[in-house]
């Protein structure tokens, strides 16, 4: 069984206006938390999603919109915590449930760019589509604008200093001691 998404917001493809459908969404603060912990962020101040759900004439539909919002996330060279922008575009395709989509040896769907959603019990989860693009659009390694990097000093000239040299002592002791 599938686990239910961090954020939901279901829409039926049969209330769908013949020429789309505009859809402005932004979690709440309880949702917001929830998207947080799900993407693996400190928290998420800010997000909101415009998309145009538009159904064909095959019973599926393609929502087309962007995302945009904000993460707080630790800085992967300080340590301290800020906060960083994301935007991404979504466009995805929505296909009726039972819809043979067509893969290649390598399990990758044939004719498509990305992989078809499934629209399942008459129902569009654009909460549920919003998350997923929200974690693809954070940034794994965050680093604040004014973080700087200052390495060690460089003691690696210095006899014994570095790893392969200790290691190489140690291989000294154990032959000695046979």
């Amino acid at each position: 069984m599938k686990p239910e998404p961090a954020w939901s917001h279901r829409i039926a493809i049969t209330r769908l206006l013949p020429d789309g459908t505009e859809f402005e969404l932004a979690p709440n603060d309880e949702e917001r938390a929830a998207l947080a912990h799900h993407v693996g962020v400190l928290a998420v101040p800010a997000l909101i999603a415009k998309l145009r759900v538009s159904p064909d004439n095959s019973g599926g539909a393609s929502v087309i919109g962007h995302l945009e919002g904000t993460v707080r996330q630790n800085c992967v060279v300080s340590l301290e915590p800020f906060d960083n922008d994301v935007r991404e575009e979504i466009a995805v395709r929505f296909v009726p449930e039972g819809t043979e989509v067509g893969v290649n040896d390598d399990g990758a769907e044939m004719g498509e760019e990305d992989p078809q959603d499934v629209i399942r019990n008459g129902m569009l989860d654009l909460g549920a589509l919003v998350s997923e693009f929200l974690a693809l659009g954070i940034d794994p390694y965050p680093r604040h604008p004014d973080a700087v990097f200052t390495p060690p000093a460089d003691n690696e000239k210095a006899e014994g200093s570095t790893a392969f040299a200790a290691l190489a002592k140690l291989k000294q002791k154990g032959s000695q001691v046979d």
